[in-house]
């Protein structure tokens, strides 16, 4: 049966128009020129001949033809989406996508990645280093790698590494005027924080963590601030301050005496948080997917 459609190119760019309200937004999302996207959606203005926007002086708003044809144009789109993950599901068997906070990335996963492709050299492996949850029904990702107290919804979540929090820093800090002996000595240093971790009771968060280890006045709000574990290592790795870690993302770095554990793991600091291998269970079906997960059972006991 011959379909009639409009131009598809310009439906990508009305949907993306009118999910942000933004020629701008739009634009930038599909790569394009803010130009060319007003462009697009007048060519499927023409074709329809009814105007889709209401343009404003700096915004743009839908009128009610746009409105009656978005969520139809939205699910056509999310089916178009879940076609694509099909095929690339079934006809990627050799690419596996995993799907990894960068720190934990960076400082776990990334060491360790080179015995995974010796395990299982037949697969290539793409890594999507980012912090958003991952929509496996939209987002193409096998396997997940994700912080939290293990709450995902019809998902499997396998704990590989509870959270063991420890402070660290350089070498170098411990030749200065300030001995670190105990975590009263922490006043003459500069904390490094977690951006993320600084507002609530994680084990990260150094005013938790001093008021357990029984430092009274401790200096919990100045010092530098960071939005990612790897920023904050490297800070720490630079002599730039202390800072609080799990025991297993520094690991590497105290292994090559990049950073020193302190106050000989009197202070470490448990939490009810853990590293997580999250995947939809049919995702288990494929051999790439099975044979990472089986990798890294298995590199977490070694």
């Amino acid at each position: 049966m011959y379909r009639q459609l409009p131009p598809l190119n310009s439906l990508r760019a009305f949907e993306a128009s009118a999910r942000h309200l933004s020629f701008t937004k739009a634009a930038e999302e599909l790569n394009v020129t803010p130009a060319a996207i007003s462009q697009q959606v007048k060519l499927l203005e023409d074709y329809f001949d009814v105007k889709l926007f209401k343009r404003l002086t700096r915004a743009i708003k839908l009128t009610a033809a746009g409105e009656s044809i978005l969520p139809i144009l939205r699910e056509g789109f999310d089916t178009l989406s879940q076609a694509d993950n099909v095929l690339r599901n079934r006809y990627s068997d050799k690419l596996l996508i995993v799907s990894v906070p960068p720190g934990f990335g960076a400082k776990w996963l990334l060491p360790r990645l080179d015995h995974f492709r010796a395990s299982a050299p037949e697969y290539e492996i793409r890594i999507d280093a980012t912090d958003i949850l991952v929509d496996f029904e939209h987002d193409n990702v096998d396997v997940a790698l994700r912080y939290g107290n293990g709450q995902y919804p019809g998902l499997i979540a396998d704990c590989l590494i509870t959270e063991r929090i420890i402070p660290v820093c350089s070498p170098t800090l411990l030749d200065g005027n300030y001995p670190l002996n105990t975590p009263e000595d922490l006043h003459h240093q500069v904390l490094l924080h977690n951006t993320w971790a600084t507002d609530n009771d994680s084990p990260t968060n150094w005013q938790a963590w001093l008021k357990a280890a029984g430092v009274k006045n401790g200096h919990t709000i100045e010092g530098i601030h960071f939005n990612q574990d790897a920023l904050v290592l490297q800070a720490a790795i630079d002599g730039q301050g202390v800072t609080l870690v799990d025991a297993q993302v520094a690991s590497n770095d105290i292994k090559n005496g990049r950073l020193i554990q302190l106050f000989s793991g009197e202070y470490e600091k448990s939490s009810n948080f853990c590293y997580y291998l999250v995947y939809p269970e049919h995702h288990l079906k494929y051999s790439k997917v099975a044979a990472f997960r089986d990798w890294i059972l298995h590199e977490i006991e070694l």
